[in-house]
């Protein structure tokens, strides 16, 4: 009688005392071997049988009902089932007479009644133990929730720590999570900018590509950043360190709000609030309608934009949503930077922004150095004073005069450290914005991103005789005058054009 050896380890499964795969095999082989069975074939998989569903078992069972083989050798029983559907298929090749035999180093097994009610019971107690085995790690795990430790994955930010069995958090991931917060906070970023922006920290998919957008919002309203844990739909306080502040979270749950309620208040026209008429200067709202095409049985549902005439008659008609889509990727598109335009003026920046640090270097160097000579002054004109050689009306006038001179001093130091190299960074917005829009337009199914980047390069939106009218911000203007004399970037070299630089 032919005989398949199967061979299982989970990887979940935790008991040391469950022997490797290759340990199976070669005990399996020893028993053969002592035996005098013929084992046609060894099977191997690493899957868990606590859930039916294993794709190898199932080929096992098909060759035995196909009379490949007509017994099967395990380790042990629970190496064929912990779930009593593969544990009956099991029973059933046996009552049906397709699986004669089974043997196992571990325990007897005898195709009888008393053998197989033994191997129903053998199979029960495997069950049995997975079940006991998940609801005492469910229990465990409601325990250190209880705790205030958080049991499961770390979320974004934070990393496991095995020997502690908590969280820690991790550094660079930590520092790129609080800019993404106050970046998003200011109202000035969409989430495929945070997205991006993340992207180049390390922080991703498992396949490699930058967080998805409800994977933006989830990290954004996450409150495990200020210390509370989400469980089975439960909060908990936790005991983990923190690194974004209450107020700082707060202000991005605000400005979140704030999309939403947008959203919502647009009944899903993205456009709404943005354009007004030119005619009549009435705000365009937008409607849909459906049609019913008897010759196909089918509905269409179009959208479109129109003038409210609430300010009075006005003769313009409507536009279809997907008109007024294109129209504003049109518009994105004028104000868009080629990739080699945008790292070319990227150098450039970094190259203005050594510079710049430089100076500020000298510059602070230079303001120290006036202050520690006031500091010498002052205490040269504390011991005159003390040694009678300035009497106190020129004693206080001198003094007042240097104390006036180190706080205009100290302002001036202070307004160098603060502000640092603030002047470069809207041109270094302007350059992301710019380079964005292109992609944007670009893109498929992204009317929020459209309606927010339209609103970020451009003002006073207008709709007249179906066309869409806008004034673009400094430096997109710019953009857009040059893009049209110069009839495209394509062909023209970045260093060419400085003067449309804002």
């Amino acid at each position: 009688m032919k005989y398949i050896a199967y061979c299982r380890k989970s990887r979940e499964e935790k008991d040391k005392q469950i022997l490797s795969i290759s340990a199976q095999i070669a005990e399996l082989k020893e028993y053969a071997k002592r035996e005098h069975l013929e084992i046609s074939e060894f099977v191997e998989e690493e899957k868990t049988a606590k859930t039916p569903g294993r794709g190898k078992f199932a080929e096992v069972l098909r060759k035995i009902e196909n009379g490949q083989a007509r017994g099967i050798i395990a380790w042990h029983p629970d190496r064929l089932a912990r779930n009593s559907i593969d544990g009956g298929k099991i029973i059933y090749l046996l009552d049906t007479g397709k699986l004669l035999d089974l043997k196992f180093p571990t325990s007897w097994f005898e195709n009888t009644p008393q053998g197989k009610f033994m191997l129903n019971i053998a199979f029960g107690q495997s069950k049995y133990y997975v079940d006991n085995l998940s609801e005492n790690v469910k229990r465990g795990l409601r325990q250190k929730i209880r705790n205030g430790v958080w049991p499961c994955k770390a979320t974004y930010g934070y990393i496991n720590n095995f020997q502690t069995r908590g969280v820690d958090v991790d550094e660079k991931k930590a520092k790129a999570i609080i800019k993404a917060y106050e970046m998003f906070s200011d109202g000035s970023k969409t989430f495929i900018d945070i997205s991006n922006f993340l992207y180049k920290s390390d922080l991703k998919r498992k396949n490699g590509k930058p967080l998805a957008i409800g994977q933006i919002r989830k990290l954004l309203s996450d409150k495990f950043y200020v210390g509370i844990m989400s469980y089975n739909g439960e909060y908990h306080e936790g005991k983990h360190k923190t690194f974004i502040s209450k107020e700082l979270f707060q202000k991005v749950q605000t400005e979140m709000q704030k999309r939403d309620k947008h959203y919502k208040k647009s009944n899903g026209f993205p456009f709404l609030g943005i354009f007004k008429c030119k005619e009549c200067g009435a705000a365009i709202t937008a409607e849909k309608h459906a049609k019913f095409f008897k010759g196909t049985n089918r509905t269409a549902t179009y959208y479109y934009y129109r003038c409210t005439k609430k300010l009075g008659p006005c003769s313009q008609k409507a536009i279809t949503a997907f008109e007024m889509e294109n129209q504003i990727k049109e518009m994105l598109k004028k104000v868009s930077l080629p990739k080699l335009w945008v790292k070319n003026w990227l150098s450039m920046l970094e190259r203005d922004e050594i510079l710049d640090q430089e100076l500020q270097n000298q510059t602070t160097e230079k303001l120290e150095k006036e202050l520690e000579a006031i500091n010498k002054k002052q205490n040269f004109l504390l011991d005159s004073f003390l040694d009678q050689v300035i009497d106190s009306d020129g004693y206080k006038k001198k003094k007042n005069e240097l104390f006036e001179t180190k706080i205009k001093l100290e302002e001036d130091l202070g307004k160098i450290k603060d502000n640092g190299l603030s002047r470069l960074e809207p041109f270094r917005e302007f350059i992301n914005v710019a380079s964005q829009c292109g992609k944007i337009a670009r893109a498929k199914n992204t009317n929020e991103e459209l309606a927010f980047f339209v609103k970020t390069v451009g003002s006073n939106f207008y709709l007249d005789n179906r066309r869409l009218a806008v004034s673009f911000k400094q430096g997109f203007d710019v953009v857009q005058t040059e893009s049209q004399r110069l009839g495209g970037f394509s062909n023209v070299s970045p260093n060419s054009w400085s003067v449309g630089m804002p």
